[in-house]
């Protein structure tokens, strides 16, 4: 596990026009396929933000394996977080540290607490609170009880629930957000890569 922490400045998509016409992931809840949509995002002084009232949000693929690596950054739609952000270690296939959240700042923050943790799955809220399940076997399992695990994971999902999400299982979805073989567009630490053509797609449009 060498990723290094991150800043603000890592996941900033600069732009100097009012919004801006994306590529962006459609996520449905219970289900692995997703769809490509056009996103149009309002710009915040020169940086393209979260829109909560879209339900478009930042997602973030950091590399765990190296240092000094920029994230991939994108937009997702179907999370529903109104606040907060969450992150995973379990991120099919490669298990990269995968984000999704309201701002870049609680990105950053959640991103940082696996980095800190060398894995595991986590929630950050505006007031503060978060909630941190360690991984720290290969980032995908634990050393502690399956009951204290359950419990855990229980918390989560219902902290996850408070920040506005609808999903069922939120956690699960995020996992395979970052798969590139199951159709129809995913982000993986590279970027934006759309099985319908077998590339790489540009975020801006």
């Amino acid at each position: 596990f060498n990723a290094e922490k991150i800043n603000e400045q890592a996941v900033r998509i600069v732009y100097h026009k009012k919004e801006i016409v994306l590529n962006a992931i459609k996520a449905f809840d219970g289900d692995l396929f997703t769809k490509k949509i056009k996103a149009v995002i309002p710009v915040k002084d020169g940086n393209v933000v979260s829109d909560e009232t879209q339900d478009l949000l930042k997602i973030v693929v950091l590399n765990r394996y190296e240092k000094n690596i920029t994230p991939a950054v994108g937009f997702i739609n179907g999370f529903g977080l109104k606040q907060g952000a969450i992150a995973s270690t379990i991120a099919h296939d490669s298990h990269n540290i995968i984000a999704v959240g309201t701002s870049d700042s609680l990105l950053c923050n959640v991103i940082n607490m696996l980095i800190d943790s060398k894995g595991g799955i986590a929630a950050v809220n505006n007031d503060g609170r978060k909630l941190l399940l360690p991984l720290p076997i290969a980032g995908l399992l634990s050393n502690k009880p399956v009951e204290t695990i359950a419990e855990k994971y229980k918390e989560l999902n219902h902290l996850v629930l408070k920040m506005g999400s609808k999903m069922q299982a939120p956690f699960m979805t995020l996992s395979f957000m970052a798969l590139p073989v199951i159709p129809e567009i995913k982000i993986t630490d590279k970027g934006l890569f759309d099985t319908e053509i077998f590339n790489f797609v540009q975020l801006i449009r």
